[in-house]
C-alpha cells in the first residue's frame, strides 16, 4: 500500500511512498539488533566523533532540510530553519555527551560498588508530524550516545525529513542498521514497536490519549517508556507585569507552528485589573501576525496539518463569539485564523487541547486564584508567568504543576536543560543530560577486596 504525502499549504501530492507493515517492523527491529552488539562496542570517542559528524552533515544540508520541512508540514521557512539548526546543535550536544555519562565508585564494607551507565539495546522511537526532524533529534541523540540502535517512525503525514535524516547517519559513518525508518501508520507498525519482544524502550511525542495505549502496550514486556504528550498551557500574566512586552509576546507562544505545539501558551491567564489592557495590546498584536505562503520569507504562521485536523480545531470554536478572528489565504490550503476567544477555565477550549491557532484569554483575581487557574488541569508540560516581583516569580512557579516554565518569556526548550511534563503530559525528560538517563539502564557491580 501506498502512502501520499500532501504539502498542507497547497493540498499537493509531494511525496508517494511505500508504507510499512507489520512484517517490515520486524525486519526493522532485526536489523537493529543485529547492528546493537558493534554499535555498543564503538570507543566513546569514535561514537562521539560520528556523531558530530552527523551534526556537521546537517548543517552543510541544512537549506534543503528546512525546505522539506517547510513543504511537508506547511512551516514558515524561517521557523523551518530556525528548528534545523537546532537538530545539528542537539547532536554536537550528545555528541559531547558520550563520555560523560558516568557511573561512580562507592566505598563500601568489604570492597568496592562501582555503577555502569548499559545501553538498553534496540528502542523504537515514535514522533510526531508538528516537530517531525526536531523531536527526532530529541529522542536520536541520547539514544545513540549511550550506544542503543534506533527504528524511528516518523508520523505518517510527515515522513519526509526522517527519511534524509536516515540517509545522513549513513553518511556521516553511523553504520548500517543503527538507524532505520518505518514509513507507516501509528496503529500498525507503531504499535509493533511497541509490543515487540525485541524492543527495549519506547520513546514517544503524541497525544496524551495515544500515550495511554503506548504505555498498554509496553505492559506486556515491561517495556521501558518515555512519553512527552500533551499540554494546555498557563500563561500568566499578573498586573505589575510589563504587559506591552507580555502583550506583544504572546501571540508567538499561542500561534507558532499555528498552534500545534505541545507548549502552546494557550490558556492567557490575566490579572482582572490589567484584563482589558492586555487583551487590547494582544489583540493588536495578532492582528499583525502574517498568515499565508509558508515559503515567503515573510511569513509567521502557516496552514494546520490537514482537512481532518481543520476540522477538530473549528469544533471548539464554531458558534463561540471571538474577541479576534483573523485573514487567511483564499484558495487550497488547510488554512485556520489566529481565533482569541475571552473565555472560563470551565470552557471546553481551556480544558482540553485544540492544538490549532486558539487563545483563550481568562480573567483571575490575584496570585492564589492565578494557581489555582493555572493547575485546574489533567495536563502539566509547560507555562509562563509574568511580574516584576521576584519573589513572586519564584512562588508562583515553585507552586504551579509543569514540567518547563519561564519568566517574563515564553520558551519552553533548550538543547541543555531537561524538558518534560507533570501529571498527563507525560515522563521522562529529553534534552538535556537527563535525557540520557532514560536511554540507558543503572548496573551496579560490587568487588570484594577480602583476601
Amino acid at each position: 500500500m501506498t502512502l501520499t504525502v500532501l504539502n498542507p499549504a497547497t493540498e499537493e501530492p509531494i511525496a508517494e511512498l511505500e508504507q510499512a507493515g507489520v512484517d517490515e517492523a520486524d525486519e526493522a527491529v532485526a536489523r537493529a539488533g543485529a547492528a546493537y552488539p558493534a554499535w555498543r562496542s564503538v570507543a566513546p570517542a569514535d561514537r562521539a566523533g560520528l556523531l558530530r559528524r552527523l551534526a556537521t552533515l546537517v548543517e552543510e544540508n541544512a537549506e534543503e532540510l528546512a525546505q522539506i520541512e517547510s513543504r511537508n508540514v506547511g512551516k514558515p521557512i524561517a521557523g523551518a530553519r530556525a528548528e534545523v539548526g537546532m537538530v545539528a546543535q542537539v547532536f554536537h550536544f550528545y555528541a559531547g555527551a558520550v563520555d560523560k555519562h558516568r557511573g561512580h565508585t562507592i566505598p563500601v564494607a568489604g570492597g568496592v560498588a562501582a555503577t555502569f551507565r548499559e545501553p538498553l539495546g534496540v528502542v523504537g522511537l515514535i514522533v510526531p508530524w508538528n516537530f517531525p526532524l526536531n523531536i527526532a533529534s530529541w529522542k536520536l541523540g541520547p539514544a545513540l550516545a549511550c550506544g542503543n540502535t534506533v527504528v524511528l517512525k516518523p508520523a505518517e503525514l510527515t515522513p519526509l525529513s526522517a527519511l534524509r535524516l536516515a540517509e545522513l547517519c549513513l553518511e556521516a559513518g553511523i553504520p548500517e542498521g543503527v538507524v532505520g525508518v518505518l514509513v507507516g501508520k501509528g496503529s500498525v507498525v507503531g504499535q509493533r514497536l511497541v509490543e515487540h519482544p525485541d524492543v527495549a524502550k519506547v520513546g514517544f511525542t503524541g497525544s496524551t490519549e495515544v500515550g495511554r495505549v503506548v504505555m498498554q502496550g509496553a505492559s506486556g514486556t515491561i517495556k521501558r517508556v518515555t512519553l512527552e504528550l500533551g499540554g494546555k498551557s498557563a500563561n500568566v500574566v499578573f498586573a505589575d507585569a510589563d504587559l506591552e512586552r507580555a502583550a506583544a509576546a504572546a501571540p508567538y507562544a499561542v500561534f507558532d507552528n499555528a498552534g500545534q505545539d505541545c507548549c502552546a501558551r494557550s490558556r492567557i491567564l490575566v490579572q482582572r485589573s490589567a484584563y482589558d489592557r492586555f487583551l487590547e495590546l494582544f489583540v493588536e498584536a495578532t492582528a499583525s501576525l502574517k498568515v499565508g505562503d509558508p515559503a515567503n520569507e515573510q511569513t509567521e504562521m502557516g496552514p494546520l496539518i490537514s482537512a481532518e485536523h481543520r476540522a477538530k480545531v473549528s469544533s471548539y470554536v464554531d458558534g463561540a463569539p471571538s474577541a479576534f478572528r483573523g485573514d487567511v489565504p483564499e484558495g487550497n490550503g488547510f488554512w485556520f485564523p489566529c481565533t482569541v476567544l475571552e473565555a472560563s477555565n470551565d470552557d471546553r477550549v481551556a480544558q482540553e487541547e485544540v492544538f490549532g491557532p486558539v487563545a483563550a484569554v481568562i480573567p483571575f483575581e490575584d496570585e492564589a486564584d492565578a494557581i489555582r487557574i493555572a493547575n485546574d488541569t489533567p495536563f502539566g508540560l509547560s507555562g509562563s508567568i509574568w511580574t516584576r516581583d521576584v519573589s513572586r516569580a519564584l512562588r508562583v512557579t515553585r507552586a504551579i504543576e509543569a514540567g518547563v516554565l519561564s519568566v517574563n518569556a515564553n520558551t519552553s526548550v533548550r538543547v541543555q536543560t531537561p524538558f518534560g511534563g507533570f501529571k498527563q503530559s507525560g515522563f521522562g525528560r529529553e534534552l538535556g543530560l537527563e535525557a540520557l538517563d532514560g536511554y540507558s539502564e543503572l548496573k551496579s557491580v560490587f568487588i570484594s577486596t577480602e583476601e
